[in-house]
């Protein structure tokens, strides 16, 4: 019992964590900082996932690896709804892009789009973790 409580802790400390890199993604969108904003509302999807993760103790070193599982065990099973999956996607494009591409400017309405991903995704997993 004590290890349940222990996840289930652990999986709403990633939780919260996410909800501040929104929080600081959403901070960022207002001072317009775009690429920041973009890197922010990506972590906090990226977390968000993580905490469903951590309730099966499952966890991965690389980005790629950690949202293939999602897809494959919570996307494609219906967990959480399909339309959210390209939604990651993209947003770990952006997130790429403007990390490490020198020539990529992101537009206020690409950032508000990474944003309301993060949102959508955050909600859908406080759902799922109080369950």
């Amino acid at each position: 019992m004590d290890e349940d409580i222990t996840i289930n802790g652990f999986a709403k400390y990633r939780l919260e964590r996410a909800k501040q890199d929104l929080s600081d993604a959403e901070f960022n969108y207002k001072n317009h900082r775009y690429l920041n904003a973009n890197n922010r509302a990506y972590y906090a999807i990226f977390h968000a996932i993580k905490a469903v993760l951590a309730l099966e103790r499952v966890d991965f070193k690389r980005h790629k690896d950690v949202l293939a599982y999602f897809n494959q065990h919570y996307i494609k099973t219906e967990i959480f709804p399909k339309s959210i999956s390209k939604k990651i996607s993209q947003a770990n494009k952006v997130r790429e892009d403007s990390d490490y591409d020198d020539e990529f400017i992101p537009t206020d309405e690409e950032t508000e789009i990474q944003i309301e991903t993060a949102k959508e995704l955050i909600n859908l997993v406080e759902d799922y973790l109080n369950k």
